[in-house]
């Protein structure tokens, strides 16, 4: 299916000379929607994924409806602060200073196949810390999933050789 006639890209948002990809209006869409989180459940059944994790906030519209489908748990990563107990984090670059994500700290098994998921892969930076995450607690990153990747910034390249699938390139 392709996926691009359903994302609005909305000009100069949030600030002048971004082109905003939009995912709300391909996920109004039912059909779309549903397609695309069948394309990624049939890749994360392929790595053989026990457990999907997704950073806050739109990884969880990607990854919550692939873990139901396949009937496994999901883990959020969050910002500090935002999971109510243990947790390991890391510390990540952002265009002007830095952030922090978190993940419980018995969210991962040794040895789990983890599948990560996100709506969109830019600079891959937030990416990257989720996977210094799971790597932490012992997980084994199978793959990352994406709608979409803007690959022109060359995200992949903090991935570190790990399985990437994207259904839309910008």
């Amino acid at each position: 299916m392709d996926y691009k006639q359903y994302i609005t890209v909305v000009q100069d948002w949030p600030k002048e000379g971004i082109q905003f990809k939009d995912i709300t209006t391909l996920m109004d869409n039912g059909p779309a929607y549903k397609s695309a989180v069948d394309e990624i459940v049939a890749y994360a059944k392929e790595k053989n994924a026990e457990i999907v994790v997704g950073p806050e906030a739109r990884g969880f519209i990607v990854g919550c409806p692939v873990s139901y489908a396949l009937e496994i748990g999901f883990a959020p990563v969050r910002k500090e602060g935002k999971l109510p107990r243990d947790v390991i984090k890391v510390e990540y670059g952002l265009e002007y200073g830095k952030d922090v994500l978190t993940i419980h700290k018995d969210a991962i098994k040794p040895g789990q196949r983890v599948l990560i998921t996100d709506d969109l892969l830019a600079t891959g930076g937030t990416i990257e810390a989720t996977v210094k995450l799971v790597e932490q607690l012992g997980g084994v990153v199978v793959g990352c999933a994406f709608l979409i990747e803007l690959s022109y910034l060359n995200g992949r390249d903090k991935l570190n050789g790990h399985d990437v699938l994207t259904l839309m390139k910008y």
